[in-house]
């Protein structure tokens, strides 16, 4: 059973950053690319970031400059650091692993 866990959401002011991470169960994650997408209200669910390597990674042209993920495949952990963000970065962040997907987890930005 492939379990995903989001962590290090909640609320921060315009500018500011936060760091979130999901750490995968069941599966190593080298064997496969992970993605982070977020879905704001009333919007569909969208693509954030993937990652396959550190030199092959894909990202949302609203965050480019601003957001970076990585992989750590000894830990089964992606992270994705966001920076200067926006109050249009408000979403449940999700985290996505080869078909499963994590719950989500709240990121909202104070303007």
């Amino acid at each position: 059973q492939v379990e995903l866990a989001e962590s290090g959401g909640g609320l921060v002011q315009a500018g500011g950053s936060l760091r979130l991470s999901c750490a995968v169960t069941g599966r190593p994650i080298s064997s496969g690319g992970m993605g982070w997408y977020r879905q704001a209200p009333a919007k569909q669910r969208e693509l954030v970031a993937f990652i396959i390597s550190s030199t092959a990674t894909n990202y949302a042209d609203s965050v480019k400059g601003r957001f970076t993920i990585s992989r750590d495949n000894a830990r089964n952990t992606v992270d994705l650091q966001m920076n200067s963000l926006k109050p249009e970065d408000t979403a449940v962040y999700y985290c996505y692993f080869r078909d499963f997907w994590g719950k989500g987890i709240q990121v909202t930005v104070s303007s």
